[in-house]
């Protein structure tokens, strides 16, 4: 569910109409839903009811403060995998004992500031972000919490460059070597070992490979306790997916989840942490863009729009699939044709969607892509030399602009030309 929905003939972000955003902001731009947000991540807390957690908001999916501020006012913790991350948390309100710090590549800056700060956790990828970790703290004078994030070998079932819970996948370490690195982690006077980490994949549509992998983990945990480990939390990750407007996507629901959860590793009296992103944003942003032409080619219609792949690049890189509807909303189903709809950007990829039957539009009419507030803004890019696409926020009958588009002369000023040119 989402609160974007057409009445009397016009989309809606909540209360106010979509086209009354575009007359200010000028497309293309992304908007998001303050109770999409909030109702989403409550389910959240819902499915864990019972249970001692802490869900962990994963803030790539994305990282605008304004959304951040609106989670952690509603108590989320963050779940961040740089420190350029962790600073942003952090000014939008994050106390730093709710931050759970992921990634393969932590520097030792990285390291310092989070510790500086006194994070929750660090989820450790391997044993050489290990032994710096513990330099580090030791450095510092103090102990860093960790979990160790192990890799169970499950196939997610979901795209292939968003899995990373295979064997081949660079996260983690084997979870059949798992006793011998707790034990390394556990003679380190700078690690202090909290935990067990777990990370599937992302867009997750079905609970079984969590069971399988919850399952591992139970069994691991039950092991390292009998080593004299204290494990007292573990950081189950995120990955449920979200329908992207085809029937064959629809995930199971938070309930469901929060039930598997329960019912794999209840039992263990843990803290359970989990990292939820696309599916607390994702269906709560849309893209709004304008069509430029409507141009005829050999054998189809083309949509040229003023969205690129540089504003949303999940279909060029993922070959994903966003639901486009008119913004304006059609008067009957007569008036649908096929289209193949393409931005502007000099790259055949740079292509939305082909032979997509929507509502037949003209030049200067207004799309929106829906379930764009994942994965969106924060992997724009100014290829082209095209500014950062602006995002608004709505909550009721108010709208902000929480980034705004950049001049074109503000991004050539910040080139640098050398002194001998």
């Amino acid at each position: 569910m989402d609160h974007f929905e057409y009445r009397h003939g016009s989309l809606h972000a909540e209360g106010v109409p979509v086209e009354e955003i575009a007359a200010m902001v000028k497309t293309p731009f992304y908007c998001y839903s303050t109770a999409t947000i909030t109702r989403h991540f409550n389910l959240f807390g819902e499915a864990l009811s019972g249970v001692d957690h802490l869900v962990c908001y994963a803030m790539k999916a994305a990282s605008n403060q304004a959304i951040l501020k609106t989670l952690a006012d509603l108590g989320a913790g963050m779940d961040v995998v740089s420190a350029g991350e962790y600073s942003r948390a952090v000014a939008a309100g994050v106390p730093a004992g709710r931050i759970v710090f992921s990634g393969v590549g932590k520097t030792r800056e990285e390291m310092r500031v989070a510790l500086e700060g006194r994070i929750r956790q660090f989820n450790l990828e391997s044993e050489p972000e290990m032994h710096a970790l513990n330099e580090v703290a030791l450095g510092l004078g103090v102990r860093a919490p960790v979990a160790i994030r192990v890799n169970p070998d499950v196939d997610a079932e979901t795209h292939s460059k968003i899995a990373t819970g295979r064997k081949r996948d660079k996260f983690g370490i084997p979870i059949s070597r798992a006793r011998d690195v707790y034990r390394e982690a556990a003679s380190l006077p700078g690690i202090d070992v909290v935990g067990i980490d777990v990370h599937i994949g992302s867009q997750l549509t079905d609970l079984a490979p969590y069971r399988f992998a919850y399952k591992k983990v139970a069994e691991l945990a039950a092991t390292l306790r009998s080593d004299g480990h204290d494990i007292r939390r573990l950081d189950l990750g995120g990955g449920l997916g979200i329908p992207y407007g085809r029937s064959n996507d629809l995930p199971p629901l938070p309930i469901e989840y929060g039930r598997l959860v329960k019912e794999t590793v209840g039992h263990l009296d843990c803290e359970i942490e989990i990292e939820p992103g696309r599916l607390v944003v994702g269906n709560a942003g849309i893209l709004v863009s304008s069509v430029i032409y409507v141009k005829s080619g050999e054998d189809r219609e083309f949509l040229i729009l003023d969205a690129a792949m540089n504003d949303l690049i999940r279909p060029a890189m993922y070959d994903a699939y966003h639901d486009i509807v008119p913004v304006r909303e059609s008067p009957s189903e007569e008036a649908l044709a096929r289209y193949d709809i393409a931005g502007p950007v000099c790259e055949s990829s740079d292509m939305f969607a082909r032979d997509r039957k929507i509502a037949r539009v003209a030049q200067g009419d207004l799309l929106a892509f829906r379930s764009a507030g994942a994965y969106g803004a924060v992997m724009a890019s100014e290829y082209n030399t095209r500014p950062l696409v602006p995002e608004v926020l709505v909550k009721g009958d108010q709208f902000a602009i929480i980034r705004e588009r950049p001049a074109i002369d503000e991004m050539i000023k910040r080139d640098t030309i050398p002194v001998w040119l």
